[in-house]
Parts: structure tokens; sequence; C-alpha cells
């Protein structure tokens, strides 16, 4: 994934001017503040800039300790990063489904059917929204509340990780479904893991120390 016009100039503006805020950045390119959100989101989640409350965005680490930001994101692949996935049969209830969420310290269940085959997701929200002022709700089957496929943003193994960023950036969202075709073209695909936001921060937090004791890094 390359950086659009747009993003190297914000860059370059934030270079020239910060601490900036949002709004000041908006009215340098003459766009609005929303205009803005996800292209400086997926800076901020490259480490390209980084923001402070009330100061604004400045320069991130990935730029102050690298001639090139993150080098290998480009060649890197969703599959080299990807985490082991919590899936819940389609049959579980809301009140089981809270309990997995606890046990397994997740922010999203993937949801998948008896064979197998990717179905949707829950997360915390969709069972918050069920259970106030529910009293049946903790029987209902999470089929019933959960976001179905293919109404979901989801990854290829073969995804790079900058896709995947941009991906989380642009549909705000903390986790993505890493699939692949089944075998019998049912229509409905496999899940083979997943990329949260967790393991993104964690790979350039990696590639950050590595950068500041002269390691080669990613």
């Amino acid at each position: 994934m390359q950086l659009t016009s747009r993003q190297l100039e914000l860059l370059d503006l934030v270079k020239k001017h910060s601490p900036v805020t949002g709004e000041q950045l908006a009215e340098y390119l003459g766009v609005s503040r929303p205009t803005l959100r996800s292209d400086l989101s997926l800076l901020v989640m490259l480490g390209m800039l980084d923001a402070k409350p009330k100061v604004g965005y400045f320069l991130g680490n990935t730029l102050r300790t690298a001639g090139e930001p993150l080098p290998r994101f480009n060649s890197m692949k969703v599959k080299d990063v990807q985490g082991v996935p919590v899936n819940i049969p389609d049959t579980l209830s809301v009140h089981d489904a809270v309990i997995m969420l606890f046990t397994e310290n997740a922010d999203t269940l993937l949801v998948v059917t008896e064979n197998k085959r990717f179905a949707g997701i829950i997360t915390p929200k969709d069972l918050l929204k069920i259970t106030l002022g529910n009293a049946g709700a903790a029987s209902i089957p999470v089929s019933m509340v959960m976001t179905r496929y293919p109404n979901i943003v989801t990854l290829s193994p073969d995804d790079s990780v900058l896709d995947a960023i941009r991906k989380m950036s642009l549909h705000q969202v903390d986790c993505l479904p890493v699939t692949v075709e089944s075998d019998d073209g049912a229509g409905q695909p496999v899940v083979t893991g997943w990329v949260s936001k967790s393991n993104i921060i964690r790979l350039m937090a990696e590639h950050a120390t590595s950068q500041e004791l002269g390691e080669p890094g990613l």
C-alpha cells in the first residue's frame, strides 16, 4: 500500500508546523476535519504521526528513527502476523458468548457454522445491546444478533499488513477475520485467523525498539 498524495501532504504539514491540530490541518488543506479523520488515524496507526489531546499532531517515532517508514510492512503478509481466532458455534447462547468474551479475554468472537464455515462476528457492543432491558436475552442464540457474513470486512492471508492497517482505520474496527475460500465452493469461507489492533501495535513497538537499538528490525 502506498500513501496517498493527501497523506504525504499531511506528513509535510505536520513536519513544518508541529504541533498542529486537526482543525488547523483541515484549514491548510481546505477541507473539513471529518474528511481527514481516516487519513490521520492511518498515519497514527502506522507510527508516522503521534497525537496528544489538546496539543495536536507531531511526527511519530517511525519517522524520527528511520529514513523510510516501516520499510518492510509492504512486503509483510497477514499470514505472518495473524493470531488464532476465538470461534464460537452459531448455536451458542448470548449468555455463553458473554462468558466466552471474558474467559478468552477477547474483543471479538467469530461465529462459525456446524461445518466450520464463517457465519459472522459478535462484539461486546452487540451483546450489550441485546441484553439491556431484555430479560430473555441470555437464551437467544448468537446467530440472531451477530453481524452476518458477507456484511463483514475480511482479510486474506496474502494481503499485506499495510492493507490490514488501512482497512481497520477506514472501517473503524479493532479486529479483522482472515478467511480463505472453502474447498467445496459453497460460498461461505473458512476462518484461518484474525488480525487485531493489538497485533499491529505490538509489531510496531518491536520495530521501533529494534530501530532504537540499531538492529535490522522487521
